[in-house]
């Protein structure tokens, strides 16, 4: 009986285990597409973005302007803006299940109308698994930002 319970008490060690690694990684994606996002920005890459944002994007921009997928992917292409540096600070991802909060600080600089800008502010994201898109194979993706 006891060998039972001793047995029974290491296999739920176990899994817990198993499940804290697994968040951990999802965590670590996550936090890797937050990142991912930043570099495509700055870089106008807007093929890469189209991969990683998901169709339902909600975006709320610095001045508080929402937008949705084709709206962010316009002003990502528009010639008067651009991007030298955009970087996360401060990040922090809670998974919860199939769903996820990232929350941080980001820093922008660049050239927007000729004049030069530096931005600071906060952001949420909801990242959610892929599915939405066939091929992906359960890859995270950004929901809003």
């Amino acid at each position: 009986m006891r060998t039972i319970c001793a047995s029974m008490l290491l296999f739920a060690t176990c899994m817990l285990v198993v499940a804290r690694d697994d968040t951990d990684s999802q965590r670590t994606k996550i936090l890797a597409l937050e990142n991912a996002w930043n570099q495509a920005e700055e870089h106008k890459d807007t093929g890469a973005l189209d991969g990683l944002l998901a169709a339902t994007l909600v975006y709320t921009d610095y001045d508080g302007t929402l937008m949705n997928k084709a709206q962010f992917m316009a002003s990502v292409k528009a010639p008067s803006l651009y991007p030298d540096q955009i970087v996360n600070e401060s990040m922090t991802a809670q998974v919860y299940g199939d769903s996820a909060v990232v929350t941080g600080i980001y820093r922008e600089k660049g050239i927007h109308n000729g004049k030069t800008y530096l931005r600071r502010g906060r952001f949420t994201a909801l990242p959610t698994p892929g599915s939405m898109r066939t091929g992906l194979g359960g890859a995270w993706r950004a929901s809003r930002h």
